[in-house]
C-alpha cells in the first residue's frame, strides 16, 4: 500500500548510461515526469531531495569507448559532462547528478554486496559462459549479439532484444556472435554470486501483486508474468575488467554487475548530496542533515521514475537487494512510462534515429520549455507514442504561442495601455466573471489531484484548459472596444484577467519553469510566491491538505505596478521545423546505406591475369568538361612515359579546376576506345561508396609519374 502521509519523498530518476547523450525518448519516458512531480513537490513545501547521477559501468561504456578509441575513463569522463550539462541546461533540477565510477558509489555498492555476502545471501554456482576464444576473454551479456528467439531480429544483445524489447539470456540467442571479434563465442565454466530470486518469489507475490495493486497497469502487469512465470537467481557478479571490483577473496578479475550496482547508485548520491552541502537548513526541501532518513525511515516516501525496459530491474531485483540487505526501505511506486517513438520510427542510439537533447539546446536557444510542453503533452504514460518535427511545431504555434502566450500578453499590454501598468481596481462581477473566477479556484486542485496520480498529460491540460479560458474571456468581453464606454467594468476584466496571469505563473512552474520565471520578472513579482513557510500565505490557503485558490484574497492587489510585456514565445516557422526533418532523412539515408550489401566477390583470377595490367601513377594536367554530357570530364594526363587524353566519369563528383595537380593511378594499357568523339586511353581507377560516391584511388605519398604499381 502507498504511503499515505509521508514526511519525506526520495525521488530517483533512472541513472543513465554514460555512453552518448540523452534524447527526447529518455526525457519523455522518465525526466520530465519525475521533475514536474519534484516540482510539484516543492511548491507544497515538501522534504524532498531528487537524485540522478551516470551509469558509468556496463558494457556499453567500454563498447562506446572502444568505438571511439579512447579509455573507458575518458568515455565516461566525457559523456558524464555532456548528460550533465543538458540536464542543467533544459531545467531537470536534480539536488544533485552524481556518477557511478567515485569513490562514494564504489564503496557503498562494495559495502552493499560485502553485507549480503557475509549473511550469506548469495549462492555461488559455476555455470558455462561465453568466452571469446580469440580475445582471451568471457563476454558480457551486452558483448554478445546473435538473432532474438522472439521476433528475428538479427542484432540482438545477449540481454535484451532492442526491437521487441524481450528480456533475453545469452544462450537463448540464435547464431550468437561476439562483438568484440565477430567471432562464434565457446562455452566455458565460471564461478559467480547469484542473488536467489526464488528465495523472494513468495515475499515479492505478497508485496507487489497483493499490496500494490495501485501501480501502473503496465508495471503491476509485467510484474506479475515475471514472478508467475518463477524466479530464477540472478547473477550479481561479472567476468570484466571495468566495474566495482567484487570485494571478497578469490574474485580476482570479476566486478559487480552493473544491475547490481547501478540502483545502489542512487544512494550514493544521496550520501554524496548530503557530503557536499553540509549546511542543510539553506536548501527549503531537504529538512534533515542526515542521509538516512530519506533511505531508511519507514516515513520516508521512495519513487523511482524509469521506462518500461527497467521495471524488472526497479521493482523485482532492487527490491530484493533491499529486502535481503534489510536496513533500507522499499520503493511505493515505481510510475514507468511506455516508450516514445520519433517520426512513426522507434528511436535507435546505434541508427542516430534520436533528437539529442544537446543537439536540440543548440538549435533551438531559450525554447527548453517548448519541448518540456511537447514531451509531457505527447507522454507515453500508458502506450508507446509518438513525437514529430510537425506536432512541435503546431503545439507551439497553436498552443503556446496562441493561447497562453497570447492570452498573457494582451493581459499585460492592455494593462499599461489603459491604466498605466498598474493593477486596477475590481468591481462588480457578471456570471462571466464568476465562471472564470470558479474555473482558477478548481484548476490548482485538479492539477494536484492529477500529478499525484502520476497523469502529467492530464495535469498540464488542466493548466492549459485554464489559459484557454483565459483567453476566451479576453475575446468574449473586448476590453479593448469596451474602454470607449466603460472604463470600471474595463478595469475589473483586466483585473481578473491579471489575477489568472499570476496563477498561471504559479501553476506552470512544474512544467514550464524558464515561462514561470519570465512571467514573475513580467508581474513585477521578485520571489516565488509560496515560501517560506508552508501555508502560501496572502496567496493561497488550504482546506486541510488541499491547495486551492485563497478566495477573497489575490495573487496581485489594486495598484501593484507590472512590467512591460514581453513575449513569452515566438512562433516556430516551416524552413525551421523542414530542417530537423531533413536532418534525419539524411540519418534514415546514411542507415540505409550502411545496412546496403557490397557487390559479391568476383571470380578469381591468375597472376597473370593481374600481370597483364600495366597499372601506373599519372599527374592531371588538364581538365575540362565534355559538352552535352553531364558525367564526363576530359583528363590530360602526364604517364611519365607520355601525355595522354583519357575521358573518365566523374564530373559529377569533382570540379575540373579542383583536380589540376592531381596524382591519379591509372590502367595505361587499356585498348583506345572512343567517347563522344574523343580518344581515349586508358581508365583511372576510382573507389566506390555504397551511395555511389567516387573517389580517387591515389598512392599514400608522391610518386614519380610513370611509377608502376603491382
Amino acid at each position: 500500500m502507498s504511503l499515505a502521509h509521508p514526511q519525506r519523498y526520495t525521488i530517483t530518476a533512472a541513472l543513465p548510461y554514460a555512453n552518448g547523450p540523452v534524447h527526447i525518448g529518455h526525457l519523455a519516458g522518465v525526466y520530465i515526469p519525475a521533475d514536474i512531480y519534484v516540482r510539484y513537490l516543492r511548491l507544497r513545501n515538501r522534504d524532498v531531495i531528487f537524485v540522478c547521477g551516470s551509469d558509468e559501468h556496463g558494457v556499453p561504456v567500454t563498447i562506446r569507448a572502444k568505438k571511439e578509441g579512447i579509455t573507458t575513463q575518458q568515455a565516461v569522463d566525457k559523456y558524464h559532462q555532456i548528460i550533465g550539462d543538458s540536464f542543467k541546461d533544459f531545467g531537470i533540477s536534480f539536488d544533485i547528478y552524481s556518477r557511478t565510477s567515485n569513490a562514494t558509489h564504489h564503496e557503498t555498492s562494495s559495502a552493499f554486496f560485502k553485507k549480503l555476502y557475509e549473511e550469506g545471501k548469495f549462492v555461488e554456482q559455476t555455470s558455462e559462459q561465453y568466452y571469446d576464444e580469440k580475445s582471451a576473454q568471457f563476454l558480457a551479456d551486452r558483448y554478445i549479439q546473435g538473432t532474438c528467439p522472439k521476433c528475428g531480429h538479427e542484432n540482438a544483445y545477449g540481454d535484451q532484444c532492442e526491437s521487441c524489447g524481450s528480456t533475453l539470456s545469452p544462450t537463448e540467442l540464435v547464431n550468437p556472435r561476439s562483438m568484440l571479434s565477430g567471432e562464434p563465442p565457446v562455452l566455458r565454466p565460471t564461478k559467480h554470486w547469484f542473488l536467489p530470486l526464488d528465495q523472494y518469489e513468495g515475499w515479492l507475490r505478497e508485496w507487489i501483486l497483493e499490496g500494490h495493486k495501485d501501480w501502473k497497469t503496465n508495471v503491476y502487469g509485467q510484474c506479475k508474468s515475471w514472478i508467475e512465470q518463477g524466479l530464477q537467481p540472478r547473477a550479481v557478479t561479472r567476468d570484466l575488467e571495468w566495474g566495482v571490483p567484487v570485494p571478497v577473496a578469490g574474485a580476482e578479475g570479476k566486478v559487480l554487475y552493473v544491475w547490481f550496482d547501478a540502483p545502489i547508485g542512487y544512494i550514493s548520491a544521496t550520501k554524496d548530496y548530503f557530503k557536499q552541502n553540509p549546511e542543510h537548513a539553506a536548501h527549503k526541501n531537504v529538512k534533515s542533515a542526515d542521509w538516512e532518513k530519506y533511505w531508511q525511515s519507514p516515513d520516508t516516501k521512495l519513487l523511482h521514475f524509469i521506462g518500461k525496459d527497467n521495471i524488472v530491474f526497479h521493482c523485482i531485483i532492487f527490491p530484493a537487494m533491499l529486502k535481503a540487505h534489510g536496513d533500507y526501505i522499499l520503493p511505493d511506486n515505481v510510475p514507468a512510462n511506455e516508450f516514445l517513438n520519433l517520426e512513426g520510427n522507434k528511436i535507435s542510439t546505434s541508427r542516430n534515429w534520436a533528437v539529442w537533447l544537446h543537439e536540440y539546446l543548440q538549435d533551438f536557444p531559450q525554447k527548453q520549455d517548448v519541448l518540456r510542453y511537447v514531451l509531457c503533452a505527447n507522454a507515453p504514460e500508458t502506450k508507446d507514442n509518438d513525437f514529430t518535427w510537425k506536432d512541435f511545431q503546431a503545439r507551439n504555434n497553436n498552443e503556446l504561442v496562441a493561447t497562453f502566450g497570447n492570452f498573457v500578453n494582451r493581459a499585460v499590454v492592455l494593462t499599461h495601455k489603459f491604466f498605466g501598468g498598474k493593477v486596477p481596481r475590481r468591481g462588480q462581477l457578471y456570471d462571466i466573471d464568476n465562471e472564470l473566477l470558479e474555473k482558477l479556484k478548481i484548476t490548482p486542485e485538479r492539477i494536484a489531484t492529477s500529478i499525484e496520480a502520476y497523469r502529467f498529460r492530464e495535469a498540464q491540460n488542466e493548466f492549459m484548459e485554464l489559459a484557454r479560458m483565459g483567453n476566451k474571456y479576453l475575446a468574449d468581453t473586448e476590453p479593448w472596444k469596451l474602454i470607449k464606454t466603460d472604463i470600471e467594468r474595463t478595469a475589473t476584466i483586466l483585473h481578473i484577467s491579471l489575477q489568472v496571469v499570476a496563477s498561471l505563473a504559479v501553476l506552470c512552474e512544474p512544467f514550464m519553469p524558464f515561462t514561470s520565471k519570465k512571467l514573475y520578472g513580467i508581474l513585477g513579482i521578485n520571489n516565488p510566491l509560496y515560501f517560506p513557510s508552508g501555508e502560501y500565505p496572502e496567496i493561497r490557503e488550504r482546506e486541510g491538505d488541499k491547495w486551492v485558490a485563497a478566495g477573497a484574497t489575490w495573487f496581485l492587489s489594486e495598484g501593484h505596478e507590472i512590467a512591460q510585456a514581453e513575449l513569452l514565445f515566438d512562433k516556430i516557422e516551416d524552413d525551421v521545423v523542414a530542417a530537423q526533418v531533413q536532418k534525419l532523412l539524411d540519418t534514415k539515408k546514411a542507415n540505409e546505406l550502411a545496412a546496403k550489401p557490397l557487390p559479391p566477390a568476383k571470380e578469381p583470377v591468375t597472376f597473370e591475369d593481374f600481370g597483364a595490367m600495366d597499372i601506373r601513377v599519372a599527374t592531371i594536367l588538364e581538365a575540362e568538361a565534355v559538352p552535352k554530357t553531364k558525367k564526363l570530364l576530359k583528363l590530360t594526363l602526364d604517364t611519365g612515359l607520355d601525355k595522354r587524353t583519357v575521358v573518365s566519369g566523374i564530373a559529377e563528383h569533382y570540379n575540373p579546376a579542383d583536380i589540376i595537380g592531381q596524382q591519379v593511378c591509372l590502367l595505361a594499357n587499356l585498348a583506345p576506345r572512343e567517347i563522344k568523339g574523343i580518344t581515349s586511353q586508358g581508365m583511372i581507377l576510382m573507389a566506390e561508396n555504397k551511395d555511389g560516391s567516387l573517389a580517387f584511388v591515389v598512392p599514400s605519398k608522391e610518386i614519380i609519374n610513370g611509377g608502376t604499381i603491382s
